[in-house]
């Protein structure tokens, strides 16, 4: 299958909406693509399928940096987050440790949001780990909203577009988000702002035809967060009406991906009333999300969307952050396995959802690839 076009200059992008300043994500993530799939062999011994065509390395445009908003200078929002020069609230921590973004549930399925440092014993590989950091506060996110273009999602644009702007107005208003459309190809139609109108005509820019590059849309939006985020909380908002079937690269190389240190959970809806594989699809979508720590929704109608986005920004909102330095050294790499429990008097049969796990050193590796 020949690859995508990513020469396409702005101004010829297909569009019902403004095309200016649209450009594809496909040459930022190339090179960290291969040298990705590269460290995973060398440290876990997976073998992985090469496309038959090379991935073009062509650059795209350098992000502009993002503008710091008033809201973000306010020490009353920051909940006593340190900032950096630019206003902007960040998590610091030491460069040894994991951060593990945690919601907890008991067994009646209700938030449990009034645990301490102490109801939690984090495991890796089946060995418990010495938690140097906790937190439980609205710290900020850094947020992709990826949205499939292709045909048949024509008619759910407009709620679906409804349901992501609420997204943003539940969440912490320090946020900083950007837009992806996808189809067969992947368009950063907005870097990160807070600013809704902004939010609002990327979303906006529609070209609701071909197929569903699901997988690379997906992952080149998780290496924009890993390159450009100002914040170490990362998430993304995928919604999608069907099965991959434009990627290059499977779901499980695209999971890999996904897995790196400190990488973003994933909340996914999947509209899959018409799919004609819903099974295959819901899998997919359910893999992903679980094993990055976040969830995945499949409303019955499309009306369900907007409360699901409201739901997704409770649940963000309400996480713990938990901080440990593995006893197994980074430096040995390979696939590090997660769990962790929570136990408290008062609560019984508490669940803790977070990622399953993480390849240890791999988001050095991308990052020493540039």
């Amino acid at each position: 299958m020949p690859g995508p076009d990513i020469t396409r200059l702005p101004s010829e992008a297909p569009s019902e909406g403004p095309s200016e300043g649209r450009r594809s994500l496909h040459g930022k993530r190339a090179a960290t693509f291969w040298f990705l799939l590269i460290g995973f062999l060398f440290s876990t011994g997976v073998s992985v399928a090469v496309p038959a065509q090379p991935l073009q390395t062509q650059p795209a445009a350098p992000a502009a940096p993002p503008a710091a908003s008033p809201s973000a200078a306010s020490p009353s929002a920051s909940q006593g987050q340190p900032a950096d020069q630019n206003g902007t609230f960040v998590i610091r921590k030491d460069v040894d440790e994991v951060l593990l973004h945690a919601t907890v549930i008991d067994g009646k399925q209700r938030m449990v949001t009034d645990l301490d440092r102490s109801a939690f014993t984090v495991f890796e590989d089946g060995k418990p780990q010495n938690i140097v950091s906790f937190r439980h506060e609205d710290i900020p996110v850094a947020m992709g909203i990826v949205i499939d273009n292709s045909g048949s999602m024509r008619e759910k644009r407009t709620k679906v577009n409804q349901a992501a702007l609420n997204l943003v107005r539940s969440s912490n208003p320090q946020d900083e988000v950007f837009v992806v459309n996808f189809n067969d190809e992947y368009y950063l139609d907005q870097d990160f702002t807070n600013d809704l109108l902004k939010l609002k005509e990327a979303l906006e820019k529609i070209d609701a035809k071909g197929g569903t590059a699901l997988y690379e849309a997906v992952v080149a939006s998780a290496e924009h967060l890993k390159d450009n985020a100002r914040l170490d909380r990362k998430v993304l908002f995928v919604v999608t009406d069907g099965e991959d079937n434009a990627s290059r690269e499977t779901l499980e190389q695209a999971v890999k991906q996904l897995q790196v240190e400190n990488g973003p959970s994933v909340y996914a809806i999947g509209l899959l009333g018409e799919e004609e594989h819903p099974k295959r699809a819901r899998r997919a979508l359910e893999i992903v999300a679980e094993r990055t720590g976040g969830l995945a929704f499949f409303p019955k109608t499309l009306d369900e969307v907007d409360e699901i986005s409201r739901q997704v920004a409770h649940d963000i909102r309400n996480q713990y952050t938990i901080g440990y330095r593995p006893t197994n050294p980074r430096a040995s790499g390979g696939f590090r396995t997660i769990r962790v429990e929570a136990k408290t008097k008062g609560h019984n049969k508490l669940t803790v959802r977070t990622k399953s796990g993480y390849y240890a050193g791999a988001q050095n590796r991308a990052s020493a690839s540039k």
